[in-house]
């Protein structure tokens, strides 16, 4: 059934001050009978105050592209964020005075050479990717407890937070479903998975997105990044937290969230 327009523009203004003031609240499908459409106009509302502050869109993230967490919030495809300039951390602490309730992914990220015009397959993807980096995502919710459906996860941007990111590495013929990571927390395995939990493929995860924004109007730029979505069920993160994530071949990410 959806919302109006004013109600759109309301949530949108509820979650861009929860995000500024890191004060969260109650989910919005609580009150509101949000469609996807809904949820993505909220976010691009939200998007357009970041950037009002002078941001700018630098790519995408994918995110629920595992069958797990889609079973979890009962939806067969995706969804996605946009990236924004002021996400990415220079260096490897992690600022924390941003954040609610912190959480890290490790996803493999494709920073493209040229434009992909849909529609897009996987190999399209590959043969647009300049080089892929490891990237340690941060999530975080401006949704309380993380009490969320897909479409206040869409509506807050994807749920996105920051972006630690590792060397660049030029694609190679090695298989990115095959490609491993492992997840340390403080020293200790948290988590571990391979490149084949992202939709089979990362790159059918990147092909997805391209198809999906063509529906929109817009398309994935040259020079864009693209995070492909986490190869791991995502690990709570504290202050002092130190995270390592090791990849098999494309390199390793260390990052610590700063103490409070």
């Amino acid at each position: 059934m959806g919302v109006s327009p004013d109600t759109r523009e309301e949530l949108a203004e509820n979650l861009y001050t929860a995000l500024r003031t890191q004060s969260p609240i109650d989910r919005l499908t609580a009150d509101h009978d949000l469609t996807m459409a809904d949820a993505y106009d909220v976010q691009t509302r939200l998007i357009e105050r970041r950037l009002d502050d002078g941001a700018e869109i630098v790519g995408h993230k994918i995110g629920l592209t595992s069958d797990g967490i889609q079973e979890q919030l009962g939806v067969d495809e995706p969804d996605f964020g946009r990236l924004l300039d002021t996400m990415f951390v220079e260096g490897r602490e992690i600022p924390g005075d941003d954040l609610i309730e912190p959480r890290v992914e490790p996803e493999i990220g494709f920073l493209l050479d040229e434009p992909l015009e849909p529609p897009v397959t996987y190999l399209d993807v590959l043969d647009a990717t300049g080089s892929v980096l490891p990237v340690v995502e941060v999530i975080d919710s401006r949704v309380a407890d993380w009490d969320i459906r897909i479409q206040d996860t869409i509506a807050d941007n994807a749920s996105s937070a920051l972006y630690v990111a590792g060397e660049r590495t030029t694609p190679a013929d090695s298989d990115l479903s095959l490609e491993g990571v492992k997840l340390y927390k403080n020293g200790t395995l948290e988590s571990s998975g391979v490149g084949a939990a992202v939709l089979d493929h990362p790159a059918r995860s990147v092909a997805w997105l391209a198809n999906t924004l063509a529906d929109l109007d817009e398309k994935l730029e040259a020079g864009h990044l693209v995070l492909s979505g986490s190869l791991t069920p995502a690990v709570d993160l504290a202050p002092g937290d130190v995270i390592a994530v090791e990849f098999t071949s494309i390199g390793t990410v260390n990052a610590r969230l700063a103490d409070e």
